[in-house]
């Protein structure tokens, strides 16, 4: 488990940023239930099959996160809510795709830029990984932000579910 302060302007606040476990099922899933508006606002609906068999959708990323294919985590506040989640898929070759879901009561508040800092520096000293990849519409500005803010620069252009799009790309090195 890392924690992550981000500052909001007058407040500081911790954030956990832990490996997803079996124990997260339930938070998880009531965590997706409350977005699932939110999110589709800007990236494609998981579909009511993910909702419906969530207790075996949890197990086979708990089976990919052990053969070390993915790393999936949760983002908890101060009180232990989950408030997000930061994902590394397709481990290969010392790279990975990142992908992050902040839920709409903590958007705005540097919650996705410390999430994802945080994420940047466990790829690069737990997992080992080299450098990381991030994807997103053009219509998407704040996850555009979050991801420069973090240092990743642009890739190239496009095609996502249909929309123009960017691919980011960041190398890893955590000298400090």
């Amino acid at each position: 488990m890392r924690e992550a302060e981000r500052d909001s302007g007058t407040t500081r606040t911790t954030l956990r940023l832990e490996r997803l476990r079996p124990d997260h099922a339930d938070a998880l899933l009531a965590f997706e239930r409350e977005n699932r508006a939110y999110f589709t606002r800007t990236i494609p609906d998981r579909g009511d099959a993910y909702f419906a068999d969530f207790a075996a959708v949890h197990a086979a990323r708990l089976a990919e996160q052990d053969a070390g294919v993915c790393h999936f985590h949760v983002v908890t506040d101060e009180q232990g809510r989950l408030v997000g989640r930061v994902n590394l898929v397709d481990v290969e070759d010392g790279s990975a795709e990142l992908g992050y879901r902040i839920g709409e009561r903590a958007a705005g508040r540097g919650v996705a830029t410390a999430a994802v800092g945080e994420v940047c520096r466990t790829a690069a000293t737990a997992y080992g990984l080299v450098a990381l990849i991030a994807v997103t519409t053009l219509d998407n500005p704040a996850s555009r932000a979050v991801l420069e803010r973090n240092g990743f620069l642009p890739a190239g252009e496009l095609t996502l579910v249909g929309r123009p799009g960017i691919a980011y790309r960041r190398a890893l090195r955590w000298d400090r």
